[in-house]
């Protein structure tokens, strides 16, 4: 058959980093990204891009660890080139804390960043709130700024992108032979995914530039993380909510948290508010699936629902959407050979 086309949906980290995996993977497949918004208007450009994984309940805890192990691999290698700046690609160390000590003192993860350790007595005197902590050094992807080197290496590799609001997946039966579905939260409304659900985010991103460490409550509402140019302060975990509209109680209510964390944040300088929509589920939708109409099929590729842990688990994630394309590819092709026969 004629060189494969394969259509992605979504150009977020996890459509644009699928799409470039394919492309690796597949050099003689023509790959397309279809999206009604790019960056600096994803939902990942919402994230503060730490890695530092959420749990998916319904994914086994070796896949999510092998997930988020290749995805710091390769971005540690990112950090560690020069075009580390680039791609807003860079190491942060910092702290997470807790107000009781958790039943699991050594997360999965523990051993895949750099130097975790339990904090020490002197170290947690920072957080008089706080009896147990621990510290760490991760990385963290700064968007814009990585999506768009994202999008640059797409193009290098000839890949094509298109605004495009694609409203079902058979639109693009007649023009492709694979489709990927990276659509987020838009996956909800375009194969009607009922077990997706928006978990809504406020974050505030300040101009802090004296604070240099990480710090995360165990809980996971109040965090401080530190980027390149602007420190990200939140947050909100919304369950249910579509609002993307910020809200100026959460916007107080998210700094004067930080402030009790950092105080020296009651200095920061030009507050943006931003909100976003996680796109969460039980366990990340990563799976082949074969559509037909009227004896038409149409091969697709799921690779969504991510919810808080998406810049955590995004290479990973698309190695294996890339694996499952390369699948699909193989099916068409043995199907072809035996059509000539």
């Amino acid at each position: 058959m004629a060189a494969p086309k394969v259509a992605v949906v979504g150009a977020g980290v996890i459509g644009l980093s699928t799409a470039l995996c394919i492309a690796e993977i597949c050099p003689s497949c023509s790959v397309m990204v279809l999206s009604d918004q790019f960056s600096p208007n994803t939902t990942s450009d919402v994230a503060a891009g730490m890695l530092i994984p959420h749990t998916y309940p319904g994914t086994p805890i070796h896949v999510q660890k092998q997930w988020f192990k290749e995805t710091f691999t390769y971005l540690f290698a990112i950090s560690n080139s020069a075009e580390a700046s680039e791609a807003g690609i860079h190491l942060v160390s910092g702290w997470q804390v807790f107000k009781n000590t958790p039943k699991e003192e050594l997360p999965f993860w523990s051993d895949v960043v750099l130097g975790f350790r339990p904090m020490s007595e002197a170290e947690l005197q920072k957080f008089p709130q706080h009896q147990f902590g621990q510290a760490f050094t991760t990385l963290k992807c700064d968007c814009p700024p990585y999506l768009l080197w994202l999008e640059k290496r797409l193009k290098a590799t000839g890949v094509q992108m298109y605004t495009r609001k694609v409203a079902d997946l058979w639109e693009l039966h007649s023009e492709c032979n694979i489709v990927v579905n990276c659509a987020g939260i838009g996956a909800h409304q375009l194969v009607g995914d009922e077990k997706l659900f928006p978990v809504r985010g406020q974050v505030l991103k300040v101009h802090a530039p004296w604070v240099k460490n990480f710090i995360r409550d165990g809980d996971g509402l109040t965090y401080i993380y530190p980027g390149i140019h602007r420190v990200t302060l939140g947050g909100t975990r919304e369950k249910g909510s579509w609002s993307l509209s910020p809200d100026p109680g959460a916007t107080k209510g998210i700094f004067d948290r930080c402030c009790s964390l950092e105080p020296s944040l009651r200095g920061a300088q030009d507050i943006k508010v931003k909100v976003g929509l996680r796109p969460s589920r039980q366990c990340v939708r990563l799976q082949r699936e074969v559509l037909s109409q009227g004896g038409v099929k149409l091969p697709v590729v799921h690779n969504y629902g991510h919810g808080a842990g998406g810049f955590s688990v995004h290479r990973g994630t698309a190695k294996e959407a890339a694996r499952l394309v390369g699948e699909c590819i193989a099916a068409l092709q043995g199907s072809s050979s035996r059509a000539k026969l």
